[in-house]
């Protein structure tokens, strides 16, 4: 009898541990409370009653069915959709297959009107220290790249050969997802034009950054944040793309959840053919001999093709903890063409000499980045402990044989080896229920090393010259320590202080020739956010920092260069850097339909960076005639003094139009001598960009977007303004879960730069078109994720400002 107990306990005992493995499958369906529509795409999560941690869970069909199957248990389920009221079943033991029955779901007011504000209303939110800007809506970019996206963004413009500018002030600090990141690489107007504009979700306008942003940028920060879900199971888009001159590519962000881990991907791969031309015509001043011309003619052929790819997995160890890692690539291989016809003229304007120099030249362009994130939040809201790694590797080559008038001369290669290293920790944690105290630790290691040759034929061998091949290592590090306090008072007046102190070590060695500099200073940057809510529709911003401008590689790198031999850039190894002071005040209202988000800004910069160009003294031969040789360079400047009002006005009159207007006045005032030679200027200038879109019948909807900048100068050269048009078709299509887009970049091919120079020893006028007009057909498709929810279905911002906001 006793052995037979046994048995039996021994079974039971079995039966118990198989069972607490068994599989059951639990279905039920969803409905929308009051029409009694199902609801597709609705959330049931199952979470560990004990732990209280999710185990699994899945989403609803197109009926609003649900079959799930998880292992047999006690489970808290909750069942959500976004811009409902969700519905909780505590403690519900699953034992074997059975249904949960029907589920019906009320609309969220609150959470509805919320999500009108960011989807419908506008396009911009406002927080303490920063302006966010939602791309889902913007049709002009389906099918682009993130310098496209960049030239759509409020306070944000974009010149022809790429370079960003912020305000009109082009040292700005590029992030993704609040970090620096191998998806920019070390050529960052390139990277931007090669990565899919589908894979961003938002940008942030950082104008006045907190002390927990790097001071780098005297500009600000615009800070690029991809697209990431966290909804069970498995959801995404794919997009695809055909352009006209030639173009294609496919893009995609897909996301996988499953239990504790969240597997992410942002991948895309792109081809381009980028056509463009310039033209420079110069007037030599002989002083006591007659003037001669010059006019030189440029024609590019660019090919750009690449793979990117940014892979990642969230691990939710608990409720409160998480683990990320991630993987970056990039790999491009681009290809480019420069022709040049150069034309010499004599006083009279008679041909004295024409000589051809043909530039083709071949660049691969590779970065592995690996990151590792911890994210704790402690039990009281608000108190959360984070840590940062990344490693970057970077390698550049380019390399052309050039060839005049037909002949093969000479041999340019430029190899580019970087490595970088970022170490970040910030601690937040609360005083009362609106007061926090946050500190942090960043450092920041970069090695870049440049070798650069070049080698002229001689006797069918290349030889190098000795004179303009070099090697250059740059060194850059940069440790920073942190601390700022905010607290909100009365529901109305908010504040953030904060103080970063920076130590900076930089060295420069020219392995050639023996060089070394070293430059080491430790710096201070304060920066004060104030906020107060006049009203519910009306806020005022006030914000203070101190920022600094350090020299990129190419500033410093004293190698000129070869595509024109007569009008070369050089960098300047003896430049300094710049530091700024910024005071910014902003102003929020919304008027019913219309919203106004206005703000007047004041700058002092010291060592400003300035370009000059200036007769080298040098000459070289074209065609048996010395023609002189005009060298662009980077100086530092005594002083710039910048003053600036901008606003943005939006206009929902209804849900089928929609229409927007950015503009942005400035003045600024440049001080200083260099080499005996004043440049003093003042200068007027102003940009303004209006998109207007509409939903037409049959729910196509088109958008267009004008873009105006003012003529400008300085003390050398004028810049005549320059005009642009963008125009976007789309059509959604399969229910909602795919859309068409047509988009023409520069309808009337007018993106074109014209300048002027003038120095003491000559005189130019140019254009310089970086790519024409360009036509783009794409088509994006959605898997188990809705149009709205691609777009606000979101959580996490990367550089919050730690819940501080500006507005209600």
């Amino acid at each position: 009898m006793k052995n037979a107990l046994l048995f039996l306990c021994f079974i039971g005992t079995i039966s118990i541990a198989f069972g607490q493995n068994k599989k059951v499958t639990i279905t039920g369906k969803v409905f929308e409370k009051n029409s009694q529509v199902p609801l597709e795409y609705a959330t049931i999560i199952f979470q560990d009653t004990a732990k209280k941690r999710t185990v699994t869970g899945g989403i609803t069909d197109a009926k609003g069915a649900f079959s799930i199957e998880v292992e047999a248990d006690i489970y808290d389920i909750t069942i959500e959709f976004i811009s409902f009221k969700s519905q909780e079943v505590k403690a519900k033991a699953l034992r074997e297959n059975m249904s949960l029955g029907n589920f019906y779901l009320s609309e969220d007011s609150q959470a509805l009107e919320a999500i009108e504000v960011i989807a419908e209303k506008t396009t911009v939110q406002l927080k303490l220290d920063k302006k966010i800007y939602n791309v889902g809506k913007d049709l002009t970019v389906r099918g682009g790249t993130v310098s496209d996206v960049l030239d759509n963004v409020p306070s944000v413009s974009v010149d022809v050969e790429g370079n960003v500018s912020l305000r009109g002030n082009d040292d700005v600090r590029i992030l993704i997802n609040g970090k620096p990141s191998g998806l920019v690489g070390l050529n960052s107007t390139d990277a931007l034009r090669q990565l899919p504009a589908e894979a961003i979700e938002k940008v942030e306008i950082i104008t006045s950054p907190s002390a927990r942003y790097d001071a780098e940028g005297s500009a600000g920060i615009l800070n690029i944040i991809l697209r990431r879900s966290k909804l069970q199971g498995i959801n995404g888009a794919v997009t695809t793309n055909v352009s006209h001159p030639e173009g294609y590519g496919i893009s995609g962000n897909v996301n996988y959840r499953t239990g504790d881990f969240n597997f992410f991907t942002t991948s895309g791969y792109n081809y381009r053919n980028v056509p463009g031309n310039a033209n420079t015509f110069t007037e030599y001043l002989n002083e006591d001999e007659p003037n001669t011309f010059l006019n030189e003619n440029r024609e590019f052929e660019r090919i750009r093709k690449g793979f990117n790819s940014n892979f990642g997995v969230e691990w939710y160890i608990n409720d409160k903890t998480s683990i990320t890692t991630s993987l970056v690539y990039r790999d491009s291989d681009n290809e480019r063409e420069t022709s040049n016809i150069l034309t010499q003229f004599d006083a009279d304007f008679n041909v004295t000499n024409v000589s051809t120099r043909f530039d083709p030249e071949t660049e691969s362009d590779k970065t592995v980045q690996y990151a590792v994130n911890f994210d704790k939040n402690f039990e009281k809201s608000g108190h959360k402990l984070t840590a940062d790694f990344q490693y970057e590797t970077t390698t550049e080559a380019e390399n052309s044989f050039i060839l005049v008038n037909g002949d093969l001369a000479e041999q340019v290669t430029t190899i580019e080896d970087q490595k970088r290293t970022l170490l970040q920790t910030d601690y937040v944690v609360p005083l009362s229920e609106t007061a926090q105290f946050e500190f942090g630790y960043r450092g920041n290691f970069l090695d870049l090393t440049t070798d650069y040759l070049v080698a002229f034929l001689e006797e069918d061998e290349f030889v190098a010259d000795r004179d303009l091949s070099n090697v250059l290592n740059y060194r850059e590090y940069v440790n920073a320590f942190y601390t700022q306090y905010g607290n909100k008072i009365n529901e109305k007046f908010s504040f953030l202080l904060g103080l970063r102190m920076e130590d900076s070590r930089i060295g420069i060695n020219q392995l050639t020739s023996g060089d070394f500099e070293r430059k080491n200073y430790i710096s201070l940057f304060p920066t004060i956010n104030i906020g107060y809510e006049i009203s519910e529709d009306q806020s005022i911003t006030l914000g203070y920092n101190r920022r600094i401008r350090r020299p990129r590689s190419r500033f410093i790198n004293p190698f000129p260069s070869r595509s024109s031999i007569t009008n070369v850039f050089q960098g300047n190894p003896d430049i300094n850097p710049s530091f700024s002071n910024a005071i910014d005040v902003g102003y929020l209202n919304r008027f019913g339909k219309l919203t106004l988000n206005s703000s007047i800004y004041f700058q002092r910069s010291t060592d400003v960076f300035n370009f000059i160009s200036e007769d080298t003294g040098q000459t070289t031969i074209l065609n048996g005639e010395e023609v002189p040789i005009i060298r662009r360079t980077p100086i530092n400047l005594a002083r710039n003094d910048r003053f600036g009002f901008e606003f943005t006005l939006t206009y929902n009159p209804s849900r089928k139009w929609r229409l927007n207007g950015n503009f942005n006045l400035f003045q600024s005032y440049n001080r200083g001598d260099f080499n005996g030679v004043n440049f003093d200027a003042d200068n007027l200038s102003w940009f303004v960009r209006v998109n207007n879109k509409v939903t037409l019948p049959w729910k196509i909807d088109w958008q267009t977007r004008l873009f105006y900048r003012g003529p400008n100068e300085d003390a050398q050269n004028i810049r005549k303004g320059l005009f642009s048009a963008n125009l976007a078709f789309s059509k959604d299509l399969l229910n909602d879960k795919a859309s068409i887009a047509l988009n023409v970049s520069d309808v009337f091919n007018s993106r074109v730069r014209r300048s002027e120079s003038f120095t003491d020893t000559f005189r130019s006028e140019g254009e310089f078109q970086w790519r024409v007009r360009t036509f783009n057909l794409s088509f994006t498709y959605r898997f188990n994720q809705k149009k709205g929810r691609e777009r606000n279905g979101r959580d996490g911002d990367d550089g919050d400002d730690g819940g501080f906001s500006a507005a209600p």
